[in-house]
């Protein structure tokens, strides 16, 4: 039997994600439906471009799903139909990707940054309420809510919707991790007043470019978003009814994603099977992922927590020396970060959980075609 020290050396360097396993599988399909493209030449919201959005719809079992360029870009039309403008007030958490807040400080609005649960990585209802009044007694005027869905869990929406029920706000759901994933009886698309979503190649659902996506039971925001999408457009091409944006999603993009949607499910179902197998083999060395009741996670990372005693840095050298690549994600919480140190935080001072997060989280390897999570395994209960 192969001694744990020769079975971990025995092995060359992992991709993080492994989008070329993907491709292998799907490489005649994407290059028909690229060539497909190519021949009717409608390169900008062609036909695929509704085509995905049909099945989007249905996937995500949801009125309206609005292609568009990228996540950010979904982001930001969420607020412009809200109509969020200077002396807003709009309140994200602080451990996660800057386009969450960035699009925030686009429309003049103030980003008042929330702290997150330790268990979940996700925002802390608590903080929420706190930076809530703390938005009012700095005389801002506070709109809305954007939880995000860190990791591929969604965070914990029936506690946050009852606040934002108390205090008249709505709820734009970041899922750009999370798509796939359900919430009780609902699917992520499904959830909040907009949801919205990310397919940067390295998503669950990702494309070989930029791509995005605006989800929403509301018939009157889905009109607006369209026309919003694409320069306000109105009823006639060259009668702009409204300042919008270029939001435009690319045809092949759209028909990349839609043979990938087709493989989607089967994916989801191998991330969970790798999640289940860390969860099972890292016990007593670290913290694992912790999901809520009711809850999927489409593992759009499998971040664990390290004992304070071990040195993050040090640790993932050594996994790197045996072919295994980690990622810190986030190494500085937003409140922190140079461009965002002037915005509030709920508490005025600083955001504990994120900033503790921050020292300890590691990233392990997942995809729907990683097979070695075993060896991880092995590898990290040697080194730690």
């Amino acid at each position: 039997m192969t001694s744990p020290k020769k079975q971990i050396e025995s092995h060359s360097l992992m991709p993080f994600i492994d989008l070329k396993a993907q491709l292998a599988r799907l490489r005649s399909n994407i290059e028909s439906a690229i060539k497909r493209v190519l021949d009717h030449g409608t390169f900008i919201m062609g036909p695929e471009v509704y085509t995905l959005e049909e099945q989007l719809k249905t996937f995500c079992e949801v009125k309206h799903a609005i292609a568009c360029s990228n996540g950010t870009d979904a982001l930001n039309l969420g607020l412009m139909a809200y109509q969020v403008g200077p002396g807003d007030a709009v309140f994200v958490p602080s451990f996660t990707f800057a386009a969450t807040a960035e699009v925030v400080v686009w429309r003049g609005a103030v980003p008042i940054f929330v702290d997150v649960l330790e268990s979940s990585y996700n925002m802390d209802p608590d903080s929420l309420e706190q930076g809530i009044r703390y938005a009012k007694s700095l005389g801002l005027a506070p709109k809305g809510i954007i939880p995000v869905d860190l990791f591929g869990q969604p965070a914990d929406y029936d506690t946050i919707q009852s606040i934002a029920h108390k205090n008249c706000l709505w709820i734009i759901a970041d899922s750009a991790q999370s798509f796939g994933a359900t919430y009780k009886t609902k699917k992520v698309g499904n959830i909040g007043n907009i949801a919205t979503t990310s397919f940067f190649p390295a998503k669950p659902l990702g494309c070989y470019g930029d791509g995005g996506a605006v989800f929403t039971n509301d018939d009157d925001l889905a009109v607006l978003i369209q026309s919003l999408r694409i320069h306000g457009q109105g009823k006639e091409k060259y009668d702009n009814v409204r300042i919008g944006i270029n939001g435009r999603l690319d045809t092949i993009q759209a028909a990349i994603l839609i043979e990938k949607l087709k493989v989607f499910p089967d994916e989801l179902i191998v991330r969970q099977e790798i999640a289940d197998t860390y969860f099972r083999g890292l016990q007593g060395i670290l913290k694992t992922p912790f999901l809520q009741k009711d809850v999927t996670s489409s593992w759009a990372q499998y971040t664990v927590c390290l004992p304070e005693t071990v040195c993050r840095k040090k640790l993932m050298e050594k996994l790197q020396s045996v072919g295994i690549p980690t990622v810190v994600y986030y190494e500085k919480p937003l409140h922190l970060q140079t461009a965002y140190r002037q915005y509030p935080t709920a508490t005025g001072k600083g955001l504990p959980q994120c900033e503790k997060l921050s020292h300890v989280v590691l990233s392990l390897p997942i995809s729907g075609y990683m097979h070695e999570a075993e060896r991880i395994i092995c590898a990290l209960r040697k080194f730690i």
